[in-house]
């Protein structure tokens, strides 16, 4: 069987570690491993698919995700599948998805003008985030009316969110199928970039995390979690992430792969699965 990821270019340059331990399991029990920079190739999309039997969407920027829609139009397999990799990679969709699944998040607003959202900061602390934005790019934490009307109006969609007190320590959730694992580190505005150290799962935060998965139809996914005097409070859902910190991370997103494919695990669209609820 052939697999084949879609890969971005990282920065600083330098491959996935995550990506070159799974293709190692992979090529061991028998799969045939290619991959590709969607943009470093020149590509035919009516005939994209065809090359490989299952794709594996380890990508985020526009034209991948392009590239995973056209993917899934033509009835390929994916990992994690173009619906759900479309609902979490946007920030607003997201928020209704866990929404519409009860999965404790922080509460959201969207607008075109911040200005109109200067009522809410009088009352509380918030977070304004680009809703396509990812490693915290582009996020203002805004303490009060005067900060946020300082803040240049938006280029593109945004969202605001009550921002959640917690401990100064992220709690980062990775999932491949049903396995969670569990890193605690210090925040920081570049604390996605370091492994944190491995702890045990919080019971309500594991089954939050497979809530998750089965509410964007996702198999491997991370979770940024606050835990709040509230309880747990997820703060951003990202698909097929490096499982920084988690040794056995590699032969655990490897067996979901491999499960995969066999066809032992099945995901549907949040969307479809949204309008059921209602």
């Amino acid at each position: 069987m052939k697999i084949h990821f879609l890969l971005q270019r990282r920065v600083p340059d330098g491959p996935s570690e995550i990506v070159l331990a799974v293709s190692r399991l992979l090529e061991e029990r028998g799969f045939e491993i290619a991959s590709t920079i969607a943009e470093e190739a020149v590509l035919r999309p009516e005939r994209l698919g065809a090359e490989a039997d299952l794709w594996i969407l380890k990508s985020y920027t526009p034209l991948s995700l392009t590239l995973a829609g056209v993917l899934h139009a033509n009835g390929a397999q994916i990992v994690n599948p173009y619906p759900a990799s479309a609902a979490a990679r946007n920030k607003i969709l997201a928020a209704q998805v866990l929404d519409a699944a009860g999965i404790p998040a922080p509460c959201t607003w969207v607008t075109g003008d911040l200005s109109l959202v200067a009522p809410l900061a009088r009352e509380m602390p918030l977070v304004v985030k680009p809703a396509q934005g990812w490693r915290g790019e582009g996020v203002r934490i805004v303490r009060g009316e005067a900060a946020l009307l300082a803040l240049p109006p938006p280029e593109e969609p945004v969202l605001v969110q009550e921002l959640v007190p917690g401990p100064g320590v992220d709690l980062r959730v990775y999932v491949a199928g049903d396995e969670v694992f569990a890193t605690r580190k210090p925040f920081s505005t570049t604390s996605y970039s370091v492994a944190g150290e491995e702890v045990e799962v919080p019971p309500e935060v594991r089954d939050i995390a497979l809530r998750c998965g089965e509410a964007f139809g996702l198999g491997l996914f991370g979770l940024d979690v606050i835990e709040s005097p509230r309880g747990p409070r997820v703060v951003d859902v990202n698909t097929f992430p490096g499982y920084k910190g988690i040794a056995r991370a590699p032969a655990a997103v490897a067996r979901y792969i491999e499960t995969f494919a066999e066809g032992r695990f099945s995901t549907r669209a949040p969307v479809a699965r949204a309008a059921e609820a209602r």
